[in-house]
């Protein structure tokens, strides 16, 4: 006999909440490499 699926949601699934702080920490970092490799450039 072939076992069942289980559907679990996706907040089950992580365990936990996602918080978005991923996503301020990578907009700051591509933020300071474009302004680093604008001085680099400009100098």
């Amino acid at each position: 006999m072939a076992d069942e699926e289980q559907h679990i949601s996706t907040q089950d699934a992580r365990s936990g909440t996602t918080p978005h702080v991923v996503r301020y920490v990578l907009g700051i970092s591509l933020a300071l490499a474009v302004i680093a490799m604008l001085l680099v450039i400009w100098r």
